[in-house]
């Protein structure tokens, strides 16, 4: 029998299955097996993707497996079947498509053990007999080990010491046992008695027969969507199905664990980057070996060797974590609609604010629609006020920090609450610059400017993490003279003090976040602090439920609406709609001050309503007239390497083949545009880029052409991606 192989070798050049003869003692092999194989001089790992009887690989070049790495398949075969949906529907390598599915952390970890140890009753006498007088720690040692029972090995090393232990072990005195130990907690589950409304069990009862096509629940924040999740997995599990819950960020998903563990208790494993090589290995395990019937998690635990699932929940999903914005680059949603298919299961698309590609699909029928319009407790949304800081600016007030708003502050903390300040920019500013010669600081390695951390005293390049010493002379002309830009949240939370110097103020971001339980530290310590203010990046507008929250500020709501991509009024209209919905969800009533330079643009005045349907109809219009997503398809083809020379020279032939699609197109074909990336270069690597935009209904062509074209480009000193509908284009 011949197995096809991929060998463990990153490189388009090696991107496709090798023939191996499988050797009689390996003839329980199957796909899914991870195994040693001779490749070139050098001996090296490779999975077997399909077994086949025949080869046209002639004898005398047909190589052996060598070894069997493991005891069974690592890779399930709805996987592999996932790996090549991949390469054909992303451009992406297999071996990509299996490092997202096997983490380094399962291939080189493993467990963890306790070592215990127990007298054997039989023995001890008879060795207390044989012992001198001097020998006074050993029947401390046995009077300890009577008195407690069992004993970690570690404790008994220490308290008596490894010499005597060992001694006792050898003469059978001490029985020695070993037992695998979760490096991750696991809570116990608690009892449930919260009811379900009306709307909640028609909402349950609709995701549980939507097995046909993906169902989007829209739900206002605080409508309870997160009790529905719970129903429905209960629903699953009861079936004897398994069931994956999708978060968009790592912060949010400590959160979640929480809420899920005093519900199904140790049924609940977790899987995203934050975890440590040890736990994520023992939790990878456990899911595979079928001990975890829940699998929580960020972006990357959609590829959760789950079986027999019942439910993929995808929770916030419009918000832009769930595409991976570097490689491998893919859409979590694409993912899980194979996933559901494969296991004719629900898809839930849970959010307060849907993208507008999702719900346009539940509009014209291809996901289904159940809606929560109304807060659990049917408290109101919060009241959102529109705060002109032009006017501001006119009335002398140059800080990023309205009248209004501060008044706002103070009613807070006399009334002895809670309030969240947004603004989506960390840092302390956004740059440096010199007044006299408008000098300013980039990263060596990459095309960005850098970013000012007053905490470090620092200069960060947010792309690669490079840190500079901060300036305090211009290097080109000498001046002192330095400014300022765009304010972040390090500057935010400085102001906050200053105007209330006696309160608390918690800072959320990328940079107070430094450990894997900072996040918790920081909600937790908030939580338990009135009164207090969070000042926090988008960390802030997600999931969070705080009864004493009833003020929310939104220092600059144009960041996100001027950004430089066709989702900038979405993505603000979202923002807005998620940080105002963490004010309120009590019995008091929540406030919201929006402060913005341009009051009357249309998507703050639907904001201020919560009016999704009508933004929604807004910008479909608008994105139909413009020939955007949904009614198109973007294609950005990302070329990269160190030689600027050899990217531009690809770059420019990639293009001058793809000029003929204008041609065989027409009308159909909308956009075509190649440039440098606006970062030109991140890591040493330069930057170039290629646009494409085109309608819908010829896509499967489109994409399969660009991907043809590409595969005659490749060469070990280029790197190439491709995002399908990116969220920028930088």
């Amino acid at each position: 029998m011949i197995a096809e192989i991929i060998v463990d070798v990153l490189s388009s050049q090696v991107d496709k299955v090798f023939d191996y003869n499988i050797p009689c003692s390996f003839d329980y092999l199957t796909e899914g097996y991870r195994v040693l194989v001779p490749f070139g001089n050098r001996m090296i790992e490779g999975y077997v993707l399909s077994i086949k009887k025949t080869t046209d690989c002639p004898p005398d070049k047909l190589k052996s497996i060598f070894q069997v790495c493991d005891k069974t398949p690592l890779i399930l075969p709805e996987i592999i079947e996932l790996i090549k949906y991949m390469k054909d529907k992303l451009y992406l390598r297999l071996l990509d498509g299996i490092r997202l599915a096997i983490p380094s952390q399962v291939k080189f970890g493993d467990y963890k053990f306790d070592t215990t140890a127990v007298l054997d009753d039989d023995k001890v006498q008879g060795y207390l007999a044989t012992l001198s007088k001097r020998q006074k720690n050993i029947p401390l040692l046995i009077e300890y080990l009577e008195n407690t029972g069992k004993s970690k090995l570690s404790v008994l090393n220490s308290k008596f010491g490894s010499a005597n232990v060992k001694k006792l072990i050898e003469n059978g005195v001490i029985v020695v046992s070993k037992s695998k130990i979760n490096r991750l907690a696991k809570a116990k589950k608690t009892q449930n008695d919260i009811k379900l409304t009306d709307l909640q069990k028609s909402c349950v009862k609709d995701i549980l027969k939507s097995t046909d096509k993906p169902i989007v629940l829209f739900g206002v924040t605080g409508s309870g969507k997160t009790e529905v999740y719970m129903n429905v997995i209960e629903n699953v599990l009861a079936k004897g199905k398994t069931a994956l819950m999708l978060v968009p960020e790592i912060s949010l998903t400590p959160q979640m664990v929480r809420v899920f563990s005093s519900r199904f208790g140790e049924d609940i494993a977790v899987l995203h980057s934050g975890l440590s090589v040890g736990e994520k290995h023992d939790e990878w395990m456990r899911i595979y070996n079928n001990e975890a019937k829940i699998v929580i998690g960020a972006r990357s635990a959609i590829f959760a060797p789950l079986r027999n699932i019942g439910v993929i929940i995808i929770d916030e999903e419009h918000d832009s974590s769930y595409l991976s914005d570097s490689n491998p680059r893919y859409l979590t949603h694409d993912i899980a609609v194979f996933r559901a298919r494969f296991n004719k299961c629900p898809l839930v698309l849970g959010s307060a604010t849907p993208s507008i590609e999702t719900f346009y699909k539940t509009q014209t029928h291809q996901y289904n629609l159940t809606q929560m319009p109304i807060r659990v407790n049917q408290k109101p949304m919060p009241k959102i006020e529109i705060v002109d800081m032009c006017n501001e600016f006119r009335m002398g007030n140059t800080t990023c920090l309205s009248t209004k708003l501060l008044d706002k502050l103070d009613e807070v903390i006399k009334s002895q609450n809670q309030a969240i300040l947004f603004i989506n920019r960390r840092g302390f500013s956004s740059y440096l610059m010199c007044k006299e010669c408008s000098y300013i600081p980039k990263c060596t390695e990459c095309d960005a400017n850098l970013v000012y951390h007053k905490d470090e005293n620092v200069l960060k390049c947010h792309y690669c993490g490079k840190k500079f010493r901060t300036l305090t002379k211009c290097p080109e002309c000498g001046s002192s003279s330095i400014k300022f830009g765009a304010t972040g949240t390090q500057q935010v939370a400085e102001l906050i003090h200053s105007h209330f110097p006696d309160v608390k103020v918690f800072r959320l971001d990328n940079d107070s976040v430094k450990t894997k339980n900072s996040y918790n530290e920081i909600l937790s310590a908030f939580g338990a602090t009135t009164p207090s203010i969070l000042v926090g990046t988008q960390m802030v507008t997600k999931g969070h439920d705080f009864p004493k929250v009833s003020f929310v500020g939104i220092i600059d709501a144009d960041i996100s609406l001027f950004n430089y991509s066709y989702k900038a009024n979405e993505t603000t209209f979202q923002l807005v709609t998620q940080v105002s919905g963490r004010a309120g969800r009590s019995e008091t009533a929540g406030e919201v001050i929006l402060q913005t330079y341009v009051p009357k643009n249309p998507v703050y005045l639907t904001s201020i309503n919560y009016d999704f349907k009508k933004f929604y109809e807004k910008e479909i219009n608008l994105r139909e007239t413009t020939k955007f997503p949904p009614f198109a398809k973007i294609v950005r083809v990302l070329l990269t390497s160190e030689d600027d020379d050899l990217v531009k020279a690809i770059t420019h032939k990639f293009v001058l083949k793809l000029k003929d699609f204008r041609v065989k197109y027409g009308e159909k074909f909308f956009f075509l545009e190649a440039m440098k990336s606006p970062v030109n270069k991140i890591k040493n690597k330069h930057r170039y880029q290629v646009v494409l935009r085109f309608d819908t209904s010829i896509e499967t062509d489109v994409i399969s052409e660009i991907y043809h074209e590409l595969d005659t480009l490749k060469n070990n000193k280029l790197s190439v991606f491709v995002e399908l509908n990116p969220n920028s284009l930088s």
